[in-house]
């Protein structure tokens, strides 16, 4: 490894540490922030609205106690959303006061039907239907689950891709790919341990229960982290060559991809053009403006996965390859997508052959 090619990964790792650790810190604040504030409050409500008993002669539907009433249902109105549909309820109470409120499900009665409704602090908290009782979406009790589980997915995702890349930057990598399983299994981890937060809030009854399943949850994500890093290790030692059948084009070829090095025909602007005998860079997507064509003394060597040494190279969305190659003892870097490397090495090995 050079040592331009050294500091240019320190580079690199230095501003993906720093990013990752933005990241966790204010997904940190974030947590604590719904923890603290929302989850607390909807926490208080529910507690109130659980010890509230029914209100007296002088108490009020905008009261701490139950205020029951009969009302009338007037008509059903259905609210259809992407994912899920409500149904307002539109009442006629006995002293003649219209209001309304909102069902999750389909209520088991229509237009015309008798039904008590009990306010609590000036809202319907639930309907007394003449078979069952259904809550409204006024109901304050499990409120508090919706921001638990933002709370706990929100903050381990972040500190867990904090800690993550933090673990990696300090590390001696046993690898040179840009893209490591060695990586990926703790990332995953992390996705995985944000995962169990949301699941382990909403199914729960409470936070010190969701808190104490994401503990328990904990030693079991890490050690299958660990057991993937081990194994992703253990296959990326030796030789990393990508075996990749050349394919000789059948005429002009255009595709995406970068020639990389101290060469004139390199950095043409994003596309490569293919075909029998030729080889050439160009910024146009049709092929045909400013080409800048590789000589015959370009020479393919192996084709590999991007390393973290490589000058900045085009993604593909992680689907990149990277050929080597020797141009009279200068090295020279062809990157493009996987689908797109036999055109590139099928039209180099073509003109191999013809010259």
């Amino acid at each position: 490894m050079t040592p331009t090619a050294t500091a240019r990964q320190d580079a690199r790792t230095r501003r993906s540490t720093r990013a990752a650790i933005v990241l966790g810190v204010v997904c940190g604040l974030v947590a604590a922030w719904l923890l603290l504030v929302p989850m607390r409050g909807a926490l208080d409500d529910e507690r109130a609205f659980r010890a509230a008993v029914a209100c007296g002669a002088d108490g009020g539907r905008d009261g701490d106690c139950l205020w029951t009433v009969t009302a009338r249902i007037e008509r059903v109105e259905t609210d259809r959303g992407r994912r899920s549909h409500s149904y307002w309820l539109y009442l006629r109470e006995a002293d003649g006061t219209s209001s309304r409120t909102r069902l999750n499900d389909s209520p088991p009665a229509g237009a015309g039907q008798r039904v008590e409704v009990t306010y609590w602090r000036d809202q319907i908290r639930y309907v007394d239907f003449p078979t069952e009782r259904r809550p409204t979406t006024a109901d304050p009790r499990d409120d508090h689950r919706v921001y638990t589980a933002w709370a706990l997915g929100i903050g381990l995702y972040g500190l867990g891709i904090m800690a993550v890349v933090t673990w990696w930057s300090r590390r001696p990598r046993t690898t040179p790919r840009a893209h490591s399983w060695q990586l990926g299994w703790p990332l995953l981890g992390a996705f995985a341990l944000a995962g169990l937060g949301v699941v382990a809030a909403l199914s729960t009854d409470g936070p010190g229960e969701a808190f104490l399943t994401v503990a328990a949850g904990c030693p079991v994500i890490a050690a299958l982290s660990w057991a993937g890093v081990r194994l992703a290790a253990r296959r990326e030692r030796g030789d990393d060559t990508v075996d990749v059948t050349p394919s000789v084009p059948d005429r002009e070829r255009v595709v995406l991809g970068e020639i990389l090095g101290e060469v004139p025909y390199a950095r043409g602007g994003g596309h490569l053009v293919a075909g029998p005998g030729l080889l050439a860079s160009t910024p146009d997507p049709t092929g045909s403006f400013r080409r800048r064509e590789a000589p015959p003394t370009l020479a393919p060597l192996r084709v590999r996965p991007p390393y973290h040494t490589d000058p900045a190279l085009p993604e593909y969305g992680g689907r990149a390859l990277v050929l080597e190659c020797d141009d009279n003892g200068t090295q020279v870097l062809i990157v493009t997508h996987r689908k797109d490397m036999p055109w590139i090495l099928g039209a180099l090995d073509h003109r191999a052959d013809t010259a």
